[in-house]
């Protein structure tokens, strides 16, 4: 039997990933990263699919979500929202 968890559909790989990147992008708060930056420093932990894309669609899904924006300099960046959230969930 294959012991590889090849049951994760893209769904869930699109969530893990976004979870990924509002995390990076909540524990870097004030640093700004842009969108190759992120590619960079997560693209080694996405699991088995082509980690510019995949951080491509989460910074969007993210962004039509509410918790994350983006700035004309391709800068990723928590909203307030976000950042109040997290600062709530910390306590």
């Amino acid at each position: 039997m294959d012991e590889t968890d090849d049951s994760w559909t893209t769904a869930a790989q699109d969530a893990a990933t976004e979870s990924a990147v509002l995390q990076q992008v909540l524990d870097l708060h004030p640093t700004q990263l842009t969108l190759g930056e992120l590619t960079r420093e997560l693209g080694g932990q996405l699991p088995g699919f082509a980690a510019r894309d995949a951080i491509d669609r989460a910074v969007r899904d993210l962004t039509a979500a509410g918790p994350a924006s983006t700035n004309r300099d391709d800068f990723v960046l928590a909203t307030r929202a976000a950042l109040r959230f997290n600062e709530l969930s910390e306590r």
